[in-house]
């Protein structure tokens, strides 16, 4: 019984973790030009995992690029630098990477 209910707890916690994560993306507009599994402005969550699926220092790398912006890698349409910390853009990547 008491395992039964740290499970749960558990669920709960990281399900909220997912979602202060969305939170954080909706705040930070990330969801502007970025979807789940669709390309608006640039690619989906989805095309990017998959694209850097087992890259040595993705989390890293694509830290940067949520906060310093890119260009050139998914077409002529560049990202623009966003205003978060390296914590901030470090849970982005995280979450990012987690759309499979």
């Amino acid at each position: 019984m008491k395992f039964s209910l740290a499970l749960l707890g558990a669920s709960f916690l990281f399900s909220g973790a997912a979602l202060a994560n969305a939170d954080l993306a909706k705040a930070k507009n990330c969801l502007t030009c970025h979807a789940a599994d669709k390309k608006i402005v640039g690619p989906s969550y989805k095309d990017i995992t998959a694209k850097r699926a087992g890259e040595k220092g993705v989390e890293a790398a694509l830290a940067a690029k949520v906060k310093n912006g890119s260009k050139g890698e998914w077409g002529q349409v560049p990202m623009p630098a966003n205003n978060v910390t390296d914590a901030e853009a470090a849970t982005l990547a995280k979450w990012v990477l987690t759309h499979k």
